[in-house]
Formats: structure tokens, sequence, C-alpha cells
């Protein structure tokens, strides 16, 4: 039994959702998210929360299970708060800027790197060594993020780099004489 996947996904309120075979559409404050569920689990809408019941009792149908309902309580999280992911910039000279559709980054190469900022996230930087990733899809914020911190992952030595807000960095002992 998934113990995850046993519980319904509420629906707060403001937030509408709708069920048609294996398709999802929730419609919120933010926006409007959509999930294809596989056809191992069946998905209802009863009582103001939306439900995944396995099909089976194959491997298969217990793991889309979880996962189903995980994406579904994402899709209607996304609507209401959205996702937030923070980078910070970390290095003598290395800043970010925002200039109309385009992330600036001076990360110590000969030419700033120009990040093209895709239509379904708003990047922010607050401070010039801050950046805020915001949108109603997971996987996306979270890919921008990736990609962004791509152009500078942040070094063991001395810390420079491009780093998730949160994230530790092991830090190394250098050469000794």
């Amino acid at each position: 039994m998934s113990r995850i996947g046993k519980k319904p996904v509420e629906l707060p309120s403001g937030v509408t959702a709708t069920v048609s075979g294996q398709s999802v559409e929730v419609k919120g404050p933010k926006g409007v998210r959509s999930f294809r569920a596989t056809d191992d689990v069946t998905i209802t809408l009863e009582d103001n929360a939306v439900s995944v019941m396995p099909r089976g009792t194959s491997k298969r149908a217990r793991q889309q299970w979880g996962m189903s309902r995980t994406q579904v309580q994402n899709c209607v999280t996304g609507v209401t708060d959205g996702f937030k992911k923070e980078l910070e910039i970390s290095g003598v000279g290395y800043r970010a800027a925002v200039q109309g559709k385009v992330l600036k980054l001076s990360l110590g190469y000969s030419h700033d790197v120009e990040f093209e900022i895709p239509d379904a996230v708003s990047i922010v930087a607050p401070k010039p060594t801050e950046v805020v990733i915001e949108g109603i899809d997971q996987q996306v914020v979270g890919q921008v993020a990736a990609n962004i911190r791509k152009w500078r992952a942040p070094e063991p030595y001395k810390g420079k780099g491009i780093k998730y807000k949160d994230e530790f960095i092991f830090r190394k002992e250098g050469k000794k004489k």
C-alpha cells in the first residue's frame, strides 16, 4: 500500500479541478496546470478532493499510484502558491542582472553570459549576487535553476560559483607548503 497514494489531494478554495479520463486539469489564481496519468491508475474527483487508485496489484501500478498522486498535488501547489528556487552567486566580480527577457551573468568569462528567460518562469535579481526563479511548474523551475547553475558550478576550494541558497559546499583544504 502506498502511504502517499492513499491520501486524497484536497483542493483549497479558489482552485477547481476537472478530471476527464486519465487527465486532470487544475485551475487556480496563478494559472492552469494539467497532468496526464498512465493507464495503471484511476483518477476520480469527489467531495472537492482528487483521489488516485491503482488499477491492479502489479508493481508498475503501485509505482504509478504514489507518483501520480504527487504530480496532482504539485499541480495544485503550483496554481496556489507556485514554486521558487533561489540561487546565490559568490566570487569577485560575479554578478547577475535582469534586462527585459534576458538574465545577464558576469561569471569571470571573457564575455557576459546571456540566459534567455523562458515564458513559464519569472526571474528577478533582487541583489547582484542573488537570483530568484519562480513559476507554477516545479520541473521547469528546477530545470531553469540547474541550467543557470551549470554556467559556473561552485568549486570546493574557494566556494566561487553559483549555488542554491540552502546548498552546502564541502570545502577542501588547499596545498600545504
